[in-house]
């Protein structure tokens, strides 16, 4: 065996304590944030993608912690099946919701405010029935006015109020899980448009500035994890279809909504071109605000395949 002069033996003890102190300070979740990529880009089977897209990011007990009042808000709008791509594919749903409760939430809702009839929402779009095994009370189309309770957009430009369900008011973490899909007047439907499916009166965003607007609640309802459905994408026809459907089988997935956006906004063909973020106005009024970033070329992209 090679013998170490004291020099190098002070040198490797000195090393090994600063390493030791280190893992002191920095628990491994911190150090496993600090790796993570800013976005995470999964393709292939819906369960295995969406937990390996979530876990990349430092796992689903970076967001939920245990006792968390968790609201999971899917696209459940439209009376149609996953088909059609206007609604999150019920399995997103059912493998966020068992991935909170087991980071330990002590609740877990699935809720939207549907356009369409409720009960036919909640059963055509198959999210109920997919979690129906993890709990009786989980999946909630909600249109009583008296669930809604009002709340003041702070630094808000169009939108300066809004009527927003209690349950989300009351949660831990909020979690966006969006189908990515065109809309007629949004352009795209992703995380930020989508949280208008979390207030009572949506229709008075289109009568109002409708990017402002979107900007303005998303202010105030800004998800801790988005994941976006892009396993199917409604290319053109959205947000109801019928419409081209594009069949990525990819799930992207950030702690920053607009981040999440943005990617989805430039990884497909929307209305059968190619757009950069910055032309959705809602995704450049939302970074030049600072919710969030759409300089996606500057932040790190994790991709891989399941």
């Amino acid at each position: 065996m090679k013998k170490i002069d004291r020099r190098t033996f002070l040198n490797h003890a000195r090393d090994m304590l600063c390493f030791t102190g280190a893992s002191l300070l920095f628990p491994a979740s911190i150090w496993a944030r600090q790796k993570s990529p800013d976005i995470s880009v999964v393709k292939g089977d819906i369960k295995s993608s969406v937990k390996k897209a979530v876990n990349m990011l430092g796992g689903m007990g970076r967001f939920v912690k245990p006792g968390n009042r968790v609201v999971i808000k899917p696209n459940m709008s439209f009376a149609s099946g996953p088909e059609r791509a206007s609604n999150t594919h019920p399995e997103v749903v059912r493998t966020l919701a068992e991935m909170c409760m087991q980071a330990g939430a002590g609740r877990v809702l699935v809720l939207d405010n549907p356009l369409a009839p409720p009960r036919q929402c909640i059963e055509n779009s198959g999210i109920a029935a997919a979690c129906s095994s993890l709990g009786k009370d989980m999946v909630y189309a909600v249109t009583d006015p008296s669930r809604f309770a009002g709340a003041d957009i702070s630094g808000g430009k169009s939108l300066k109020r809004a009527d927003v369900m209690k349950e989300v008011l009351n949660s831990d973490v909020l979690i966006a899980a969006p189908v990515a899909k065109s809309h007629s007047s949004a352009g795209v439907s992703l995380s930020m448009k989508g949280m208008m499916g979390l207030i009572s009166n949506r229709r008075i965003m289109h009568r109002l500035d409708l990017h402002e607007s979107i900007t303005d609640l998303a202010s105030l309802l800004t998800a801790q994890l988005t994941v976006i459905d892009a396993t199917r994408v409604l290319s053109t026809g959205g947000p109801g279809g019928p419409g081209k459907v594009l069949t990525p089988d990819t799930i992207i997935a950030s702690a920053d909504m607009v981040a999440a956006d943005a990617y989805a906004v430039s990884a497909f063909n929307w209305y059968g071109k190619r757009y950069d973020p910055d032309q959705i106005r809602h995704i450049r009024l939302a970074h030049q605000r600072g919710l969030g970033r759409m300089d996606i070329g500057n932040l790190k992209i994790g991709k891989t395949s399941v």
